[in-house]
């Protein structure tokens, strides 16, 4: 009788510890999913399969990022937009607090919008919250204003998504001559030049200046370091210039 009574506490004891390892061990709060659907509706399916890659990928990321913030709100839209040069999927980081990231993706990307799903939802999960991890945000952005700040933060989320994702030819650097060029019209521009022109579309037919060589610096500050992405991450955009030699 006695040894029933040890051998019972010794199983209470067990079971108390492994249920407060398993509450100490337990995965962060979930992203919360919501779709915007004014416009056009996503199908169950649709919804099933973009709850999936978001599961997954936030799993993966906080490996990487353990810092990343809990309970991220990300909302999803369907836009009638030509993105089929990132996949058919764009996004961005609309606040750091509370943590908001919108996804649009465009029901004319070929094969559609499970199409889309499969080839980029995952590459830009990663990329915005990389974001969400450096403080990169819209609304209450943790940065200074300018240009070449910009082009290292966007830069970093970039190379993060291709390092553990795959790569999107609208952010691949351009040749090292040409990069070199754009590095100092970059570092040239006053602290309030124009946002759209330097990242998206400059007048003179020139697109993604800013992600691209943002891409090409983090590259060659990884090159010239042997420091990986991961602890890139930690540094500021002036440790990143001066670990790509400028």
């Amino acid at each position: 009788m006695k040894l029933f009574r040890i051998a019972l506490l010794v199983c209470i004891l067990v079971a108390i510890t492994s249920c407060i390892n398993s509450k100490n061990n337990a995965e962060p709060a979930n992203s919360i999913i919501t779709f915007n659907e004014d416009a056009s509706k996503f199908s169950a399916s649709e919804k099933q399969l973009i709850q999936g890659v978001i599961l997954e990928s936030e799993r993966e990321i906080r490996t990487l990022l353990p810092t990343l913030p809990d309970s991220i709100n990300i909302s999803f839209e369907i836009v009638d937009w030509d993105l089929d040069v990132v996949g058919g999927v764009t996004g961005r980081t609309e606040t750091n607090s509370p943590p908001t990231v919108f996804i649009q993706i465009s029901e004319k990307y070929p094969g559609g919008i499970t199409a889309a799903i499969q080839k980029a939802l995952k590459h830009t999960i990663f990329h915005e919250f990389h974001h969400l991890y450096r403080g990169w945000a819209i609304q209450d952005n943790k940065f200074e204003p300018g240009i070449p700040i910009a082009a290292i933060n966007e830069g970093l989320a970039v190379v993060f998504s291709e390092e553990y994702t795959s790569a999107m030819e609208a952010d691949s650097p351009p040749e090292d001559e040409v990069a070199e060029a754009w590095t100092q019209e970059l570092l040239a521009l006053p602290q309030n030049a124009d946002y759209q022109t330097w990242m998206f579309q400059h007048p003179d037919g020139r697109q993604s200046i800013g992600y691209r060589t943002g891409n090409y610096l983090v590259r060659k500050a990884m090159a010239e370091s042997g420091k990986n992405i991961l602890e890139l991450s930690e540094l500021s955009p002036d440790n990143i210039f001066q670990l790509a030699g400028y």
